[in-house]
């Protein structure tokens, strides 16, 4: 039996990637997005790397009625990407992000409800540990989220598990993302936001290719390598994979898992700027500034759950991550 599954968000970076992900597993999957911030020939491109037509539904998560007419459409599971995710711009729209962050997941999670849909991936992210100083970060590390939008993400989590615990039936796959970078392998997708990017490895690629002047680095007086702080960066191919995994789980063992996905390991920014320098043969110009308040000098996940529950271990390393990147960032859009 063919599972089909609705990709909220479906559109976005990882979305577009897991999108591949899952249909090259079997799967039968429909993008839902309101292309707010995604291109909007995204789909066109995805159609151009698997050679069948990529099924979209254009449609708000905010929108309840919106909802509960896609879920109306017959699907077995739900990954839901469709969120806002600047950290920054959280702090000065806190309302668009509680809106469409978790009212947002509120209309996915009752239209799944009425139309009796019973698993889900969620898509949430290292932010809920906050600054913590406990390395590596396991899935037990306290949560401390300190912005607006890790709240939100701690909010998804705690609605989907008291959902879960409610109905028994239902199963929840909660993915905490650390960094993910990287494009597919055909460079036709990437990290292409149709906003100005707030991610780093986005920023490097606009400044070798001209479109900035240099990046800006906040901070070099951390306690790490080269006072710069450190994350775990993973490959958003890999990242995808997780989803596949996550997916194949909840179907085969109904029950859900809650795991970290990451490397297990990190790089400093100036490490980063040293391997896209070097796979895309430009000089990366910085400019150092102050730290950041909250920013945490090295962030890298345990991945130990992620393996044994999973079967998941990351498999590109960060020359990949960057060479892969700089193929799509490079090509002429």
């Amino acid at each position: 039996m063919t599972h089909r599954i609705l990709l909220t968000g479906g559109a976005g970076f990882i979305g577009s990637h897991t999108y591949l992900a899952l249909v090259e597993a079997g799967y039968a999957v429909t993008i839902l997005d309101n292309f707010e911030n995604a291109m909007r020939d995204v789909p066109d491109r995805l159609q151009a790397i698997t050679g069948k037509p990529v099924p979209v539904i254009t449609a708000d998560i905010r929108n309840a009625a919106q909802m509960q007419d896609a879920l109306g459409q017959g699907f077995d599971g739900v990954v839901h990407f469709a969120a806002l995710k600047s950290v920054g711009d959280g702090e000065n729209n806190p309302l668009g992000y509680y809106q469409s962050n978790c009212a947002g997941l509120m209309n996915v999670v009752q239209a799944m409800e009425h139309h009796g849909v019973k698993n889900i991936v969620f898509s949430s992210s290292a932010a809920v540990y906050g600054a913590t100083d406990q390395m590596p970060i396991t899935e037990d590390t306290p949560l401390e989220p300190i912005s607006v939008y890790a709240r939100t993400k701690v909010f998804g989590e705690d609605l989907l598990s008291a959902y879960a615990k409610a109905n028994p039936d239902f199963h929840v796959g909660i993915l905490r993302y650390f960094n993910p970078v990287g494009a597919h392998a055909s460079g036709l997708i990437g990290e292409d936001p149709s906003q100005p990017p707030s991610n780093l490895m986005p920023v490097i690629a606009r400044v070798a290719n001209g479109q900035m002047e240099a990046l800006q680095v906040f901070g070099d007086d951390y306690p790490t390598v080269d006072g710069t702080g450190v994350r775990d960066y993973i490959h958003v191919e890999d990242l995808a994979r997780g989803h596949v995994l996550s997916l194949d789980a909840l179907f085969k063992n109904q029950q859900g898992h809650l795991v970290n996905l990451g490397t297990g390991q990190g790089h400093s920014v100036l490490e980063m700027v040293a391997a896209y320098g070097k796979v895309s043969g430009r000089e990366i110009p910085y400019n150092i500034l102050p730290r950041r308040p909250g920013d945490p000098a090295v962030s890298f996940a345990d991945v130990a759950r992620a393996k044994e529950v999973l079967g998941f271990a990351a498999q590109h390393d960060l020359s990949t991550m960057c060479a892969s990147n700089w193929a799509f960032s490079s090509k002429e859009k």
